[in-house]
């Protein structure tokens, strides 16, 4: 069986011009393609995804832990804007060029916070975090999302402090409280159960307030950079099972991004970055012009390119 994640090949940290650390896992060949990971919520770098896809594409995979989780330094009051600005710092002290990035669940809107400041060649969405607090979703969020996204914009301290009140724990049955069957296969795979277990614990090991909250806040408001002036390729993917990241799937996200092509996936729910990397990763190198070997023909995963989604 392929594996759905495996320990990271390397794991270190960069310290920013102002003294702050960012710490980073990686996974692939240490020359290969580079690609970044803005993680979902409150999961550390430990947490890759699609080894073999990795390996088979000759993808450098660089997942980093945004400020305050795992072993990145928390910078209270944060932005997007900030964020964007310590990926390029990052990616200019590593030499990684303007490398393309994957947002997955709640790193969704910070990928996109990079594209739209220019710090990458490319974004894969993959189960993104929507941007919730759009009044058009307003009508179609349930009840108790929709009272979080009016604290949010009425009360920032006390919705992060509310935030805060969350760890690993919580975040965990939240998470699988919400996901369909498809997902929880998943999720309940060993290896996939214990990575994903570790990444929380070193996502919350700051203590809540000085990531999550705070990656929360930010998420469920309204963004604050324009996606309609994003000029680099971007991929919307989802699950057609997924109830918990966009409440149309991604459909208004995609055609507020010029050129944008959005991916629904037949039968996939919110896991879909590990049920389906090879399509995600060959999409997203061939449309910033770094094309995938042939080696990844017999690596097909999940139904392959052909008919594994739906594109628009």
């Amino acid at each position: 069986m392929t594996p759905y994640a495996e320990d990271p090949a390397r794991l270190g940290e960069t310290r920013l011009p102002d003294g702050r650390v960012l710490g980073w896992a990686e996974w692939g060949p240490a020359d290969g393609t580079p690609v970044l990971l803005c993680p979902g919520a409150a999961t550390s770098r430990r947490l890759g995804f699609g080894p073999d896809a990795v390996r088979a594409l000759g993808v450098r995979l660089i997942s980093v832990d945004r400020p305050g989780l795992g072993v990145s330094t928390p910078a209270p009051g944060r932005t997007f804007a900030g964020f964007a600005q310590d990926i390029r710092h990052l990616t200019e002290l590593r030499g990684l060029g303007r490398p393309a990035v994957v947002g997955n669940s709640q790193g969704a809107p910070f990928a996109l916070a990079c594209a739209a400041a220019g710090a990458v060649a490319g974004v894969a969405v993959v189960s993104g975090a929507d941007e919730i607090a759009a009044p058009e979703f307003a009508a179609a969020l349930p009840a108790e999302v929709r009272g979080l996204v009016e604290r949010v914009a009425a009360d920032p301290a006390g919705a992060e402090e509310f935030f805060a009140g969350f760890d690993a724990d919580a975040m965990h049955a939240m998470v699988m409280s919400a996901s369909p069957a498809c997902d929880l296969a998943v999720y309940a795979d060993p290896g996939f159960e214990a990575a994903y277990r570790r990444a929380l614990e070193e996502g919350f090991a700051q203590g809540a307030a000085a990531g999550y909250a705070r990656d929360t806040l930010l998420a469920m408001g309204r963004w604050p950079f324009a996606l309609e002036d994003i000029t680099v390729p971007v991929d919307v993917w989802y699950g057609d099972l997924d109830t918990s990241h966009s409440p149309d799937h991604g459909r208004r996200l995609a055609a507020r991004i010029p050129g944008a092509r959005r991916h629904t996936v037949p039968g996939a729910g919110g896991s879909l970055l590990w049920t389906h990397p090879v399509p995600v990763l060959t999409s997203l190198l061939t449309r910033t012009g770094r094309a995938a070997p042939r080696s990844a023909d017999r690596h097909r995963q999940g139904g392959g390119m052909r008919r594994a989604h739906r594109e628009e």
